[in-house]
């Protein structure tokens, strides 16, 4: 499976995020009027101002805290580099980001777990939102399916069924990969970036969830895991 992916000319990428306002009660009136427009079927019976913890979900309401990314290189036994891009500033963040990208080659391959329907589309809408333009890697608009360099690991390990979501949590249990969830989990986010103000806690999070969708890709493709003394993390890019 995947054998003929180049994981040269691969990156995996994750992001983590949070609601734009610590509290419902920040947010401006008429933006919590679309907020509990937005999220009226979601919540149900729960009130819109505790449900807005979870508003880091809706690129509409939440923003990108942090970016991490790898890239397998060259080394024997296989190789792999992880950078982040972390901080306050989103669009700083995101102009880092997208600096970055259009440095690397046009038809690069993103690959991320649930990325389709998460990742990549949160970048491109925030991107739009800051006035970004968006890198050739991110801009599917008129493209075939067969001609979108994107991977998701989730969707690969569907196999054609749309029954349901699989964490990345599960597959690295049954694949016997080191767990990145020994912290925090996605749900956790919020509170630890308002509440405890630690970002290099998530960034650590989100480099983690990173090498364990590395990790995931070469199990998927019959391979070993990558060694952890071949695993390098660079500095954040904040």
């Amino acid at each position: 499976m995947l054998e003929q992916l180049d994981l040269l000319n691969l990156m995996v990428l994750d992001i983590e995020t949070v609601p734009q306002y610590a509290t419902h009660d920040e947010l401006p009136e008429h933006m919590q009027k679309l907020w509990d427009a937005k999220t009226q079927y979601q919540r149900k019976e729960e009130p819109a101002d505790t449900f807005y913890e979870r508003a880091g979900i809706w690129a509409e309401f939440g923003k990108i805290v942090c970016i991490s990314v790898g890239m397998f290189t060259k080394e024997m036994p296989t190789g792999f580099r992880v950078k982040s891009f972390a901080g306050h500033d989103e669009r700083e963040l995101l102009v880092k980001f997208a600096m970055m990208l259009k440095g690397r080659p046009a038809n690069l391959v993103l690959c991320a777990h649930n990325g389709k329907e998460f990742d990549f589309p949160y970048i491109c809408r925030r991107m739009l939102i800051h006035g970004i333009k968006l890198p050739a890697q991110l801009q599917i608009a008129g493209k075939k399916p067969w001609e979108i360099n994107h991977i998701d690991t989730m969707e690969l390990w569907k196999f054609g069924d749309y029954k349901s979501y699989t964490s990345l949590s599960l597959l690295t249990a049954i694949f016997d990969i080191p767990t990145p969830k020994d912290d925090i989990d996605g749900s956790q986010v919020g509170h630890v970036y308002w509440n405890e103000n630690q970002l290099d806690r998530i960034c650590t999070y989100c480099q983690k969830d990173v090498i364990a969708t590395a990790q995931l890709l070469r199990r998927f493709r019959g391979q070993d895991l990558i060694a952890d003394d071949s695993i390098t993390i660079v500095a954040p890019d904040a």
